[in-house]
């Protein structure tokens, strides 16, 4: 074809549109990205059966105070060159604790997560800035790195998910009578706020699981 702007050769039958839309090696490509997958269907499972109880006990708020020292704790773990893996779980933990004392009611809760927000990311960054490794390494943990996990970060996540599904399994009777109505299932004898720190425990655990996968911020 002849004039100024010329179109590569066979774009006219659609060579072009074959070259970008090409499924012939989609089955390596799949295996590239097995880890993601199986980690995109744990966060899918995990979540959606802990969000449950999230809404049913109002703790939105406190999810985002468990995730900021879920990153504080996989900071300190990337500055000290440890496992990030664990230290986001101990990070998430320690806080999960912390707001489960607190009581069930959000109103016990809301002041000192307000001040778990600041401080865990404050902290987390804080390291960040101490690190002096690659810089992908730190955006992963703000902004997650699903198309990154390795193998033995998918065996962190994979014991991760199990024991946080084993604890719904069992807790989940009592959880969800202790969720509709406190004060009654207090009044039959449930123990009500070691079930509170049992749950948050559980969601430490999931928050761990996401920020490894959609990061810290998200």
């Amino acid at each position: 074809m002849t004039g100024p702007w010329p179109l590569a050769d066979g774009a006219e039958d659609g060579g072009v549109w074959r070259q970008i839309f090409n499924f012939e090696n989609y089955g390596d490509l799949l295996a590239l990205v097995h880890n993601s997958l199986l980690a995109g269907a744990l966060l899918g499972l995990v979540g959606g059966l802990v969000g449950v109880f999230v809404i049913m006990r109002d703790l939105p708020f406190a999810v985002h105070g468990i995730s900021e020292l879920s990153f504080a704790g996989a900071s300190a773990a990337l500055l000290l060159g440890v496992n990030i893996v664990a230290g986001s779980i101990v990070g998430s933990l320690l806080a999960a604790a912390a707001i489960g004392v607190l009581g069930v009611r959000a109103r016990d809760r809301n002041s000192i997560i307000g001040v778990l927000m600041p401080f865990g990311l404050g902290l987390g960054v804080l390291f960040l800035s101490l690190y002096k490794g690659r810089a992908a390494n730190k955006f992963g943990i703000l902004t997650g790195q699903i198309i990154a996990v390795d193998t033995p970060q998918m065996a962190w996540l994979l014991g991760t998910s199990a024991v946080a599904l084993a604890a719904l399994v069992f807790l989940w009777r009592p959880l969800t009578f202790a969720s509709a109505d406190p004060e009654v299932a207090e009044a039959r004898g449930l123990p009500v706020r070691a079930l509170s720190l049992a749950f948050m425990l559980v969601l430490g655990l999931a928050v761990a699981l996401c920020v490894q996968i959609v990061g810290a911020l998200l």
